[in-house]
């Protein structure tokens, strides 16, 4: 008797993107020879020191032998619904709305699964984009599809996509782009006219350059949680958010989700079950993290200096800076493909991430982080003399 056959499994990962910065190793290996060392500037990741406000929380709550509460504790919750009065322009988020989560990323991963997705269903990203909107969506076996504006949106509901799920990212990874008030309250009347759920990631919020969008001058980066754009009703709408870049806590892992106080209990119900908790020294941390404002000016004026140098350096090389109006990138193009430039840049010991990376209409750009110590930021100058 023959065995019987087993049903085909059907892998996830067979339906994924190849990771791309693998595609950057032989570019990293040029680099890499240049004799004065390689400028790492691919990606986003911190570089400067843990302040010392959060390091010192983290060894306070050092001796946790009890499960941490997958919600948080109401004091982490309520730091966070006055950090998003004090630092935001949102005055009335209800602390029963805030969720930590073990960092961004595994957020925007597990989002569209958690919320229920699945085949059928489609999660609207924009063109250029953070790799993981799309993953997320493939991981839920949704479809993932590029779209920036409300007639984007609109044609594709037309023909058809069952949207339920729209990713926005303001300022944007990689480019740099803040959307307006304006914009932003056009797209949450769509969603909200096609009972489309809206998470918008703001990771890069308190880092705007312009004087729009620049705190220290009375700027500010508008939340979707925002009053001006959603009538003081969150109702569908959630914000991802990590103290990663500001604070230099993407070792911690320490992030969060808000808004939607149905859609956050929601989640946490499914995240309850899996143990998806975040360690309860990293709440600690988190908490610290969003009570102190100091820390984050610095580690801003950090930034605001280098990217202060390598602006015109790349100017003077040939490049023209797009977007950029906040965030922790200069989204840079010589007007060629984006391969050609990172060769170009890697003979000069210089890395970045090519605009391929986040979708076919940044395949022209390169981005060009920030986040390199003020040694090695400083050798670039020098390293571009010979293209001005």
């Amino acid at each position: 008797m023959s065995a019987p056959t087993q049903p085909a499994r059907r892998r996830v990962g067979a339906s994924l993107p190849d990771f791309p910065w693998d595609s950057l190793a032989a570019a990293k290996a040029t680099a890499s020879a240049h004799p004065g060392g390689l400028v790492d500037l691919s990606v986003g990741t911190p570089v400067d020191a843990t302040p010392e406000v959060v390091a010192e929380a983290l060894r306070s709550a050092a001796d946790a032998p009890g499960y941490p509460q997958t919600y948080g504790t109401a004091p982490l919750r309520e730091t966070v619904a006055a950090w998003f009065a004090r630092r935001r322009g949102v005055p009335a988020l209800d602390p029963d709305g805030v969720l930590p989560t073990i960092g961004s990323k595994e957020l925007v991963a597990w989002l569209p699964f958690l919320l229920g997705l699945g085949e059928g269903d489609v999660v609207a990203h924009p063109a250029v984009a953070y790799p993981t909107y799309d993953v997320g969506a493939r991981l839920a076996r949704a479809t993932p599809l590029g779209a920036d504006t409300v007639e984007e949106l609109e044609a594709a509901w037309n023909a058809g996509s069952r949207i339920r799920l729209l990713w926005l990212n303001s300022p944007s990874n990689p480019t740099g782009a803040v959307r307006t008030v304006q914009d932003l309250a056009a797209l949450v009347a769509w969603a909200r006219a096609h009972d489309v759920v809206v998470v918008s990631d703001e990771c890069y919020a308190e880092l705007g350059w312009e004087p729009a969008h620049d705190t220290t001058v009375g700027g500010l980066v508008a939340s979707v949680l925002d009053p001006r754009v959603c009538g003081g009703d969150h109702t569908g709408l959630l914000v991802a958010y990590s103290t990663s870049k500001q604070s230099n806590l993407a070792g911690y892992r320490a992030a969060f989700l808000a808004g939607d106080v149905a859609l956050v209990r929601e989640v946490l119900e499914l995240r309850k079950h899996a143990g998806m908790i975040v360690p309860w020294p990293v709440q600690v941390a988190l908490r610290a993290a969003l009570a102190d404002d100091e820390h984050v000016a610095v580690q801003r004026e950090r930034y605001r200096a280098r990217r202060e140098l390598l602006r015109p350096a790349l100017q003077r090389a040939g490049f023209r800076v797009d977007a950029s109006q906040a965030g922790l990138y200069l989204w840079s193009t010589r007007d060629e493909p984006c391969r050609t430039t990172i060769d170009l840049l890697a003979r000069r010991g210089i890395l970045a991430a090519p605009g391929d990376f986040y979708g076919p209409p940044g395949a022209r750009h390169v981005r060009i982080a920030l986040t390199a110590t003020d040694e090695r930021i400083g050798q670039v100058p020098d390293r571009l003399q010979d293209l001005g």
